[in-house]
């Protein structure tokens, strides 16, 4: 009895002993927080930039027409060249017009003349009155041929230059720089007898070019808020540089200034008209390119992080920090303009933030994490 109640004790106390390891080994142990890498915003001077698109637009283009009327009696240049100020590019016949001139001089010769006896005689019949030789009545009437003689010079001398600026008109000459366009009118076509002038040729000036474009009514808003922080107007905006470029051109090879700001915002678009001044002394502009432009601003502090760490919900960007519990936070941010790999963050963080850079998928806002400290301009 002894013996059995041994061993059924023995077992009984080995039976417990393995319950109790099993126990023991399948206890629940938490697994590790998940490694995150972090960074600190990057901390540097950058020059932002407004952007838009617009057009080119030539500075002058005119349509030269007939001021008077006459046969085309001569055509000086070839569809499409550059022409410089002051070439003569149509000839009207100006024998008419000359004659007209001719005309008028000798009729204001003939006034003058006239004026001269007249003067003679007035001051003859002054003479006379003062020696009461001369009625008054006499007098009056030598002042009034006088005075005439006066008016009708004038009204020769108005002929005359009348004349001389119709025959100017047969000639006509570039008022400018640039490329004039195909001819509208023929040899020995009569010009200028219609009711309306008649269009003979287009000429557009390309050195100088505009570039038109709109800023926004937001963008708007914030330049002036600037501005009023610097005590400034928007016009000590003219004359800032603006960068222009093609659509099959990389960067912006095009350099100008700002020449132009309307002086309101378009209720039914929301923008405000800017214009900008190139030079295009090769041409390589045209009227009616469209265009990117950017305006750089002055150099100011920023911070950036890397772009693949801004993630999107339908709250807005936002980026993931570290606080200072290990503990993961989502903060709502404002991105800007993108330098290299990192973008700028206009609203949001501080230079202080951990912003998680490397296992973002793992980094769930609430949870803690193993943070793993770099810099943030090594990703780049």
């Amino acid at each position: 009895m002894t013996s059995a109640w041994f061993v059924r004790a023995v077992l009984l106390l080995a039976v417990g002993a393995g319950i109790a390891a099993c126990g023991q080994n399948n206890q629940y142990a938490a697994p590790p927080p998940p490694k995150v890498t972090v960074a600190a915003p990057v901390q540097q001077d950058v020059t932002s930039y407004f952007e838009s698109t617009g057009n080119t637009a030539a500075v002058n283009s005119v349509d030269l027409v007939a001021r008077v009327q006459g046969f085309v009696q001569a055509i000086s240049y070839t569809d499409g060249e550059f022409v410089k100020q002051g070439t003569s590019l149509f000839t009207i016949e100006p024998e008419p017009y000359k004659l007209k001139l001719s005309g008028a001089q000798a009729a204001e010769a003939g006034a003058q003349a006239t004026l001269k006896q007249t003067q003679a005689d007035y001051q003859r019949q002054v003479d006379l009155a003062a020696k009461s030789f001369a009625s008054q009545a006499v007098l009056q009437q030598a002042e009034a041929n006088r005075d005439n003689a006066q008016a009708n010079l004038l009204q020769a001398q108005t002929n005359t230059q009348q004349a001389q600026i119709n025959l100017g008109y047969t000639n006509v000459i570039a008022p400018f720089d640039g490329v004039v366009s195909a001819r509208q009118v023929s040899l020995g076509q009569l010009v200028g007898a219609a009711s309306s002038p008649t269009v003979l040729a287009t000429i557009v000036q390309l050195d100088p070019i505009y570039v038109n474009f709109n800023a926004s009514e937001r963008e708007v808003l914030r330049v002036q808020a600037i501005l009023a922080r610097r005590g400034e107007t928007a016009a000590a905006l003219i004359g800032i540089p603006v960068e222009v470029s093609l659509q099959n051109e990389d960067g912006y090879p095009h350099h100008g200034k700002l020449d132009y700001i309307a002086p309101s915002v378009d209720p039914s678009t929301g923008t405000l008209a800017v214009r900008a001044s190139l030079e295009n002394g090769d041409r390589s502009l045209s009227p009616g390119y469209f265009v990117r432009i950017r305006i750089p601003s002055k150099p100011q502090p920023a911070l950036l992080v890397p772009d693949v760490a801004i993630g999107s919900d339908q709250g807005g960007r936002y980026v993931l920090v570290v606080n200072q519990d290990n503990a993961v936070e989502q903060r709502k941010v404002e991105p800007g303009q993108l330098v290299g790999d990192l973008r700028v963050i206009e609203n949001g963080l501080t230079k202080d933030d951990r912003v998680v850079i490397g296992g973002i998928m793992r980094a769930i806002p609430g949870e803690k994490v193993d943070a793993e400290q770099t810099s943030a301009s090594a990703t780049n």
